[in-house]
Parts: C-alpha cells; structure tokens; sequence
C-alpha cells in the first residue's frame, strides 16, 4: 500500500509534512502515472495555491523521491515568496540522518566540493570541474557494524541545496549513503537491499521563520519504521 504524506504543521499560511519515501516531489513529463507531492495537494486541499500549478502547488523546496522527511509547502503566493527566499538566503537549517558505508572519521567536518550533472550520465551528478558550489557539514553519532563491514550514522546539515548533494558528497568521501542505488555501486546496493530497503536517508530537522510575523518555527521527524527496521540488522 503506497504511503501518504503526514501533516506535521499547519497554519493559514504553510503546510509541512513527513514525505513518505518513494513519492516525487514536483510533477513532470517522467512522473506520468505516479501521485507526487503537488497532485496530492491538488486533490486534497482547497488553499490559494492548492490549484496553482505555476507555483507548484505551493511546494517550496525538494525532496529525492527516495529520501522521506520534512517537506514545506505554501498556501498562499507571499508565503511561497517569503519562504523561498529564506531558502536563497541560506537562512533555513536542515538536518538529515543518514547511515553510511565505513567509520566515518573524523567525528565531525565540513565537506565543500562543487556539483553539477555528470556529464557520462545524465540521471546522476558528481564532483566535477565547473560545478556549483556545495557546501555540507556532517556529524557522526555512532558506530555499527554487521558481518564484520563497519556503518556510521550521521546528522548532515548542508547550507546548499543542490541536487543529490549529500549523496554526492558522502560518496566523494568514500562514505556512501546505504541502499543508494546511484551511488554506491551496482554490487554493494544487491546486498544492501537485502536488509535496507531503500536509501538510508531523511530529512529529520527544519528550522525557520515563520513568512507572517516572523516567528521561529522548529520542526523535527522521527526515523520513519522502515529505516529503523532496517538498523536492527547492525550491532553497534
């Protein structure tokens, strides 16, 4: 049975839910078929932006369809404007857990390699010359290990939004994101899957300013059921 969306806040001016895993974002030729996020607000809800497809229904940001977690939406035009720039401005703090391939050292740093599209494969993206700017500082909370290979998982802050940036950047340092079928390689990803079922990653923490009045809003998500179903395969 395909999950739905959870409403976490909401007010007369935002939305924000718990994007289940395996829902697309924003709609597009490719998504012919599937319910995402701005079809589900469509048919759901009656708000100034709730039929608005030039302002994707309200969606202010994106999450990977693989990834779950805290996703804002707008309800009215300058709740969109107001929360996007927040976005533009790098005032709007993320946090993602995600479990990753190897102990992680050290405990704690700053990843800052520039992104773009891979240009072997159009589908991914990759640290190449030319790229934009990525800046994401990471924080490991603890060590696992399950037949002998060694896992970390980590709080991930990052302070750009580029496409597939913390995948991108954890695989950069040799530490992939668990069950990434883009970028942990073909092998690794058969075997993950036997016991994650998909990418290890969430977005767990959002803080920012409330568009009308300004008041700071913090919201937080709990590892979904799947994903700690998942850890209890790893012996710390």
């Amino acid at each position: 049975m395909k999950q739905t969306p959870q409403i976490i806040f909401e007010d007369e001016h935002l939305l924000v839910i718990n994007k289940p895993a395996g829902m697309t974002v924003n709609r597009a030729e490719t998504t012919q078929g599937q319910v995402t996020v701005q079809d589900w607000v469509k048919d759901n809800f009656h708000f100034p932006l709730s039929d608005n497809d030039s302002l994707r229904n309200g969606v202010v940001h994106r999450l990977d369809k693989e990834t779950s977690g805290l996703l804002i939406l707008a309800k009215t035009e300058q709740a969109f404007l107001a929360c996007q720039d927040q976005f533009k401005q790098r005032q709007v703090k993320k946090k993602y857990v995600a479990l990753v391939h190897g102990s992680v050292s050290p405990q704690e740093g700053t990843i800052q390699a520039s992104i773009t599209r891979n240009p072997f494969d159009r589908k991914k993206f990759g640290v190449f010359l030319g790229g934009r700017e990525a800046v994401t500082k990471y924080r490991k909370i603890k060590d696992y290990q399950q037949k002998g290979e060694k896992f970390s998982l980590l709080e991930l802050f990052p302070e750009t939004g580029r496409t597939h940036q913390l995948r991108v950047h954890l695989k950069f340092i040799n530490y992939p994101i668990v069950s990434d079928e883009k970028y942990v390689g073909r092998k690794t990803f058969k075997k993950d899957k036997l016991w994650c079922p998909r990418l290890f990653l969430h977005a767990a923490g959002l803080s920012f300013s409330h568009p009308s009045g300004g008041k700071k809003i913090e919201l937080s998500s709990e590892l979904p059921s799947d994903l700690q179903l998942a850890m209890m395969n790893l012996s710390s």
